[in-house]
């Protein structure tokens, strides 16, 4: 059986697809309400975040505004580009994937299936409130791209699960990646202004993740004094495009992550470690198809994050192995890559990863499903 931890947001629905083999469902945008998409590009169109409690207080079933839109919203200004545009762009694709899973989650389940599972009574109304919250974020996001960019359109997404033990499971895996490539864009942003949104909406996420600690796992939500950041962003939010049906996105949306490095996924080899601190590892390059090429006789490293972190470990290319640094405490998020300089210092200096290790609840690297 694969563990959990393969790919970051792709680790639990991997795993899910292989213990419940069954047609992976796939979750469509809805058809846009009548008139334009171009309506969105009004502020004032709508609920809006912090004034209503549509966002919070929804529950309906039907996708809630404004992901019941399908199409994007083009340029009304021939102006420059707002200064962290492409960000917001990034991210309200990266939101679309996340508003789907929640989506998928309030249409595929229900109260009593998660009651059956032996989760609390409140578990799916603490789903539609996420999803709920997530649409949110998908109109602040929207708002924070100026008229003189496209704002992009939601896809249709496959998640591949069936279960609702594989669907928490992987919410706490959604949730924690979250918090991780947020902090990132804040290293990204330009603007004080985007800064402070982007901590705003950390923190929110933080509240999904600490809520499936507590009521879902009855694990303690404190990881300690800092949560992981993961200067690559861009890195995270491309794994994302595993769950895109091809050929889906909507005829005007921007490309995906930008820029996108494509890199070799990194998963680890059943069975070749506990991924505790100081635990041997033994990394698997899970794509066929994309596979790293190692320079003979140069050195390549294993770069691990945590917290505010980063510990470089020696690489073996022979063996595809290292070691999970023993200096981390065993809590909250690992993030792992493999670079050809110590510290991975730069974007380019990452050639394979990045890999997900949660240590809080670690059964979910054990494979929880």
């Amino acid at each position: 059986m694969r563990s959990a931890s393969t790919n970051l947001l792709s680790a639990v629905f991997v795993l899910a697809v292989e213990l419940y083999a069954a047609p992976a469902p796939t979750v469509s945008p809805s058809p846009s309400p009548s008139g334009s998409s171009q309506i969105l590009d009004d502020p004032t169109f709508g609920p809006i975040p912090g004034k209503s409690s549509y966002y919070t207080s929804n529950n309906s079933t039907s996708p809630p505004f404004p992901g019941n839109y399908s199409q994007p919203v083009f340029p009304t200004s021939n102006s420059t580009a707002g200064a962290d545009d492409l960000l917001f762009q990034n991210l309200l694709g990266a939101e679309w994937a996340i508003f789907a899973f929640y989506q998928f989650g309030v249409e595929t389940f229900n109260q009593s299936v998660f009651e059956e599972a032996g989760y609390p009574a409140h578990t799916y109304q603490r789903i539609i409130e996420i999803r709920d919250n997530e649409a949110g974020h998908g109109r602040i996001f929207q708002e924070q791209i100026s008229n003189a960019s496209t704002k992009p359109a939601p896809c249709k997404y496959r998640f591949g699960i069936t279960s609702p033990v594989a669907y928490l499971a992987a919410h706490t895996v959604v949730e924690i990646s979250s918090m991780s490539f947020l902090t990132g864009l804040i290293l990204q942003a330009q603007l004080n202004s985007s800064k402070a949104a982007l901590v705003a909406i950390a923190e929110t996420e933080s509240r999904h993740e600490a809520w499936g600690l507590i009521d879902i796992w009855r694990q303690s939500p404190f990881a300690g004094p800092a949560d992981t950041v993961f200067p690559y962003a861009n890195e995270i939010l491309d794994t994302t495009k595993l769950f895109i049906v091809p050929g889906s996105c909507p005829r005007g949306n921007p490309d995906y992550p930008v820029p996108s490095q494509n890199l070799p996924s990194l998963s680890y080899k059943d069975n070749s470690t506990t991924l505790l601190p100081g635990s041997p590892i033994t990394f698997v390059f899970s794509n066929p198809i994309n596979q790293p090429h190692f320079e003979a006789g140069k050195t390549y490293y294993a770069v691990y994050f945590h917290g505010l972190l980063s510990i470089t470990e020696p690489f073996d290319t022979k063996t595809n192995s290292s070691v999970i640094p023993p200096e981390f405490e065993a809590r909250g998020l690992f993030l792992a890559v493999i670079s050809d300089k110590p510290g991975a210092p730069t974007i380019d200096s990452v050639k394979a990863g990045p890999l997900v290790i949660t240590e809080q609840p670690v059964v979910i690297n054990s494979g929880v499903m």
